[in-house]
């Protein structure tokens, strides 16, 4: 991967969301789904900038929902992972696994 391509703890965060939420991914169900998993508070201006940023990068891809009369008639934008997304997380989770491989020992006597 080039430089810059290296995915961010949170934008990871992100993008396992959007694997959990599959088709109902918009930026409230995954702010909700973070906090749910990590405890994590974050604000959704946060979310909606990791998930610019990750569409820039071209790891998500987006579509507008229907507007609904519950959001004033307002649309939701609905995120999904992309191939190249996909690609990313796996190679983040790899890197991360090797450079743990062996240390639970060492932790341990912490």
């Amino acid at each position: 991967m080039a430089k810059g391509d290296y995915l961010g703890e949170f934008e990871q965060i992100v993008l396992y969301a959007l694997l959990r939420l599959r088709n109902n991914a918009y930026g409230m169900t995954i702010r909700r789904e973070i906090l749910k998993r990590t405890g994590r508070q974050v604000s959704i201006g946060a979310v909606y900038a990791t998930l610019e940023r990750l569409e820039e990068k071209g790891y998500v891809s987006s579509r507008q929902g229907d507007p609904t009369a519950e959001r004033g008639g307002r649309a939701k934008r609905f995120f999904k992972i992309d191939a190249d997304g996909a690609a990313a997380l796996r190679a983040s989770q790899d890197q991360l696994s090797k450079m743990a491989h062996g240390l639970k020992l060492q932790l341990e006597g912490l």
